[in-house]
């Protein structure tokens, strides 16, 4: 692992408040609304489709915290989210950014090199006005920038509030987006860090390569991307050569390309947030129950019992700030692809090196079971 630049390294020409939203495109949003709802916690936020004027398309946002995602499908046949979907399977398009201006922040992108998605325009209704711009990264993921202060409605011009008052399970603790994970395909990784630094300031803070991030059989490179307040963390994953199909192999092959592999979330009480997400059906990534045996040896004292982390596969790692806890779900569609980290931090501002070989072992049995390996 080699450390980086510090944060305050990067180059703040267009200041990003946080993630905005995630969009999905996903083949059905009703349902996936449904399922973010009852497993996730996720609660009903707004809506876009034929009530609201679209004809090709529709759009429930759900929310929890500061986690917003908008789930989008088609319509009807012969649609740009229809031929995403057919090849990708369900998958993330849109990681929005919330900047102060949409208008800078695409001009400033575009000056450095950025291919765009759309030219900035606004959109007004009687809640007031947003901006929005974008600009193409890897693979078919876009990035969005949302300007949003002047506007009071409840999600974006466009949408009207979506309420379900007879259901919705209470959330489960995620609190916003603590960083997405992206996977591009061989001898790429450097070429989407030098994008991330060159066309939006970030820095690169961390740097993997396939001596940290290995087993026997497989391996894989990332380096860290963040922008200067470290709202906004993008690992870049590239595949690296091993005796077998590494779980980045798997992922571009059935996602057919490069896109974003996992959307980590965090919660200020993990066992809590676990517990709870199993109790609805979301099931996880298993570590043997060794892997607790010499845990204390690695990482020193910590305030949760082991024997709580035990039966529900909480990983712990450690770096020179202190702590964090993580966890990493299954598949979160048919492919195997998408999947969620729930994180928390007690200090911590690394990514879970010492848990990178349980962790790999850990996929490489769901692997296995699929015939991938």
């Amino acid at each position: 692992m080699t450390q980086a630049k510090p944060y305050d390294a990067a180059q703040d020409f267009m200041p990003i408040n946080g993630t905005d939203y995630v969009e999905l495109y996903v083949s059905n949003a009703k349902q996936a609304a449904h399922y973010y709802k009852s497993a996730f916690g996720f609660q009903s936020l707004a809506y876009a489709g034929l009530e609201t004027g679209l004809k090709d398309r529709e759009s429930y946002v759900v929310i929890q915290d500061k986690i917003r995602l908008v789930l989008t499908s088609p319509l009807k046949s012969g649609t740009d989210i229809g031929r995403h979907i057919d090849q990708h399977g369900d998958g993330v398009k849109v990681i929005a950014l919330w900047v102060d201006d949409a208008v800078a922040a695409y001009t400033a992108a575009m000056e450095r090199g950025a291919t765009s998605y759309f030219e900035p325009y606004t959109e007004s209704d009687e809640k007031g006005k947003v901006v929005r711009s974008g600009i193409y990264t890897y693979g078919e993921v876009v990035h969005i920038f949302v300007e949003r202060k002047e506007y009071n409605g409840v999600f974006l011009p466009g949408f009207r509030a979506w309420s379900t008052p007879d259901y919705n399970p209470e959330p489960v603790g995620l609190m916003y987006v603590d960083h997405m994970v992206g996977n591009v395909e061989l001898g790429q990784m450097n070429h989407w860090v030098e994008f991330y630094e060159k066309v939006m300031g970030f820095t690169q803070i961390l740097s993997f390569d396939d001596k940290d991030i290995s087993t026997e059989y497989t391996a894989l490179m990332s380096k860290v991307m963040s922008n200067g307040n470290g709202r906004i963390k993008f690992p870049i994953n590239e595949p690296a050569a091993g005796k077998k199909k590494s779980q980045v192999e798997e992922y571009l092959d059935f996602y057919e390309g490069a896109g974003v592999q996992h959307i980590a979330v965090a919660t200020s009480n993990i066992l809590e947030t676990v517990t709870a997400l199993r109790s609805r059906g979301v099931e996880f990534l298993q570590v043997p129950s060794s892997y607790y045996d010499t845990l204390l040896e690695r990482v020193g004292t910590i305030d949760e019992d082991i024997e709580a982390l035990r039966p529900l596969g909480i990983l712990v790692d450690r770096d020179d700030e202190g702590y964090l806890l993580q966890i990493f779900t299954r598949t979160v569609q048919s492919r195997p692809t998408m999947f969620f980290e729930i994180i928390q931090r007690k200090g911590a501002r690394s990514f879970g090196k010492g848990n990178f070989k349980a962790l790999f072992e850990a996929l490489e049995r769901e692997q296995e079971l699929r015939g991938t390996l």
